[in-house]
């Protein structure tokens, strides 16, 4: 019979033990990183064993009546072990925790399934259990990933402004100048969409210190005009490294970074890191809004550009 239990802390080694053994738990599951913001989320994970064996574990939170998985996250699927695991047993999980959750007073479910593309293995036996308990489909987003092992490479356009940026003296860099990219990013978002980033300097800055091979800035600056003068940062993006997957997120230039092209030259560099150190895909990250309902039709046209093409990102619903 399986039990359900709800995660403390005394199962925080067993905790990150499980996921980087897992089949498709990726960093943002260690208990150091979904607790950077504990103060925002009533936890709620789930561990699901038999037999005192740790069987699958899920990372959430509540709100009232319903359980997210998990709301600080871009997505949270139950986490299961490679080996002595299939559907079958997904679906005793689903049906123990449904039970275990009814009797805790919650009444729906919002599930964010971890993309294929996070898979270490195949690992879709949760979708199959979604099926089975009636749930719908209330978000999509539309991602663009590079195949890293047979990619398309960038259209005219980027590769001519990859060589622009080039010519113009554009450095790509990583970087530890955090607070001097976040002030650009700012400004860009603040100019742009009249809004700033969802993690502040400080919260990025403690995850970087927490994984600093899995959170790293690259930027493209200019350099200083003069021997005692600093770089002017133009563009950047933040990384995000899992195992197969190198993820980027919080892409910004600069008015003088569109003007040199500095964004085509940064990802071509990153691109073909990303590609020279065995990772499998380089994912650009959503361009929608609103849920997924607003689709940005020129973001993602520029990423398809630059050879990318579409994965969803799906969540979904089940009433209890």
């Amino acid at each position: 019979m399986i039990e359900i239990l709800q995660y403390t802390p005394e199962y925080h080694l067993q905790w990150d033990e499980f996921v980087n053994a897992s089949r498709n738990g990726t960093f943002l599951f260690y208990r150091k990183y979904m607790e950077y913001h504990s103060d925002r989320f009533t936890d709620c994970s789930l561990i699901a064993q038999r037999d005192g064996k740790l069987l699958a574990m899920l990372p959430a939170n509540r709100d009232g009546q319903v359980l997210y998985s998990h709301q600080g996250l871009t997505f949270g699927s139950w986490i299961v072990p490679l080996k002595h695991f299939d559907v079958t047993v997904m679906l005793e999980i689903w049906d123990a925790a449904a039970a275990w959750l009814k009797k805790h007073g919650i009444a729906t479910v919002i599930y964010k399934a971890v993309p294929h593309i996070y898979h270490r293995y195949p690992c879709e036996e949760d979708l199959y259990a979604l099926f089975r308990h009636n749930a719908t489909l209330v978000e999509s987003n539309i991602s663009t990933t590079i195949l890293l092992e047979d990619p398309l490479g960038f259209d005219r356009g980027n590769k001519s402004g990859t060589n622009a940026a080039r010519k113009a003296g554009v450095v790509v860099e990583e970087s530890e100048d955090w607070a001097g990219y976040w002030q650009v990013l700012d400004q860009v978002l603040m100019e742009r969409h009249d809004t700033h980033p969802v993690h502040s300097l400080a919260e990025i800055e403690l995850l970087h210190d927490r994984f600093p091979q899995n959170i790293r800035l690259y930027t493209a600056t200019l350099p200083p005009a003069c021997d005692d003068g600093k770089a002017e940062i133009v563009a950047g993006v933040v990384m995000y490294f899992t195992r197969a997957v190198a993820h980027s997120q919080y892409i910004a230039s600069s008015p003088r970074g569109r003007e040199l092209k500095a964004l085509p030259l940064l990802f071509d560099t990153l691109i073909k890191s990303a590609q020279e150190a065995g990772y499998k895909y380089f994912d650009f990250g959503i361009s929608n809004e609103n849920h997924g309902r607003y689709l940005n039709s020129g973001l993602v046209q520029q990423k398809s550009r630059m050879g990318g093409r579409g994965i969803v990102y799906n969540t979904y619903k089940i009433a209890l």
